[in-house]
């Protein structure tokens, strides 16, 4: 798996704020455009946020899936983007007091993605998810989720 971490500025709980809100996810996961609808449990397990992805007039309606979770520590996610395939991802939060600290472990599980070489796809998620991170670090700063 492609993990990428970043030291943010804010607490553990002001970044899960972002998270727990499904309707937030298209302004900080790349590639995701938009998002259509967001089962009333999320982000429990079983749960899934239904979500668009890529660019107007190329977009594909896919959902994404909660496989596993640990309010405000842990998400464990399958992303689908067919026929792209699916992903897994694991973001992990450390929270360090006024600080924490944002992992987000993922690759491909099925699907055409897993043909493209582990080092390239490694390469491309890991470019992808830094900036994810980055957008992720700036909702939670400016209070989105509150």
């Amino acid at each position: 798996m492609s993990t990428v971490s970043q030291l943010f500025n804010s607490p553990a709980d002001d970044v899960w704020k972002v998270i727990a809100d499904g309707w937030l996810y298209s302004g900080w996961v790349v590639g995701a455009s938009r998002i259509r609808a967001v089962d009333a449990h999320w982000p429990e397990t079983g749960s899934r946020l239904h979500h668009s992805v890529g660019a107007w007039p190329l977009v594909i309606n896919d959902s994404t899936r909660v496989s596993a979770v640990e309010p405000g520590r842990t998400l464990e996610l399958v992303a689908r983007g067919w026929p792209l395939g699916e992903a897994k991802v694991v973001i992990t939060l450390e929270d360090l007091g006024t600080q924490c600290r944002v992992s987000i472990a993922e690759d491909a599980i099925r699907g055409p993605g897993k043909l493209v070489p582990k080092a390239l796809r490694a390469a491309m998620i890991g470019a992808r998810n830094r900036e994810t991170l980055d957008r992720l670090e700036l909702m939670a700063a400016g209070g989105a989720g509150s």
